[in-house]
């Protein structure tokens, strides 16, 4: 990124502070060009609605949204917007933390597009979204316990599911890992194989 992209998202970034005072919290340029705007999270749909109308900013597609878990922290979650203006060839990235406990209102009313984004970050890591108008599930399946994006989540789940042969139908049982599938060699992609894998003659190279 050249100095006079940087200084445009400089600009950018006073901007908004200067427009949206009560919504922008704080505001950053990457050395890789991309502006981060700290919201607030009771402003979120106002700011939205703004970065979409506003002359000088014409951010009319919506990207993406997702979340980033930070367990340890008072503020557990991020959630992240990020928007396109293709009119003044400019992204933007939008940070609002909440607590675990916390919802944030929904975007829908000013990007529909937000639905499905929405129910993934519900999905995956339970924050809510208040007055989405479907917010359910997208990713896992029905009656799924926890959401697998959250660092507390087990990366063996709770349950897992197979079709019975006897029953004629897929059954939920708990997940019951014996001690065995547990060892790792740290060696190979394939932890407890026997076999050698290309790749594996090196571990008796460095002995």
């Amino acid at each position: 990124m050249n100095e006079a992209q940087k200084n445009a998202l400089n600009e950018l970034g006073a901007y908004l502070e200067l427009k949206q005072p009560d919504a922008v919290i704080s505001y950053d340029v990457s050395d890789h060009g991309e502006l981060t705007i700290g919201v607030a999270p009771s402003e979120i749909v106002g700011f939205v609605e703004f970065l979409k109308n506003d002359r000088q900013c014409q951010f009319s597609s919506l990207i993406d949204i997702t979340a980033v878990d930070y367990p340890s922290r008072e503020k557990r979650f991020d959630v992240i917007y990020h928007f396109l203006s293709m009119y003044q060839n400019h992204r933007i990235r939008l940070r609002a933390q909440l607590r675990e406990e916390e919802m944030i209102a929904s975007v829908v009313s000013v990007h529909p597009s937000a639905n499905w984004f929405e129910r993934e970050v519900f999905d995956m890591f339970g924050i809510l979204f208040s007055g989405h108008p479907d917010l359910r599930r997208i990713l896992t399946d029905y009656g799924f316990r926890g959401h697998p994006l959250k660092k507390d989540f087990p990366t063996t789940g709770y349950t897992e599911v197979r079709y019975d042969e006897e029953l004629k139908r897929v059954v939920y049982e708990p997940v019951n890992l014996v001690q065995e599938y547990r060892q790792f060699d740290f060696m190979s992609p394939w932890e407890g194989a026997e076999y050698i894998l290309p790749g594996d003659e090196k571990k008796e190279a460095k002995g």
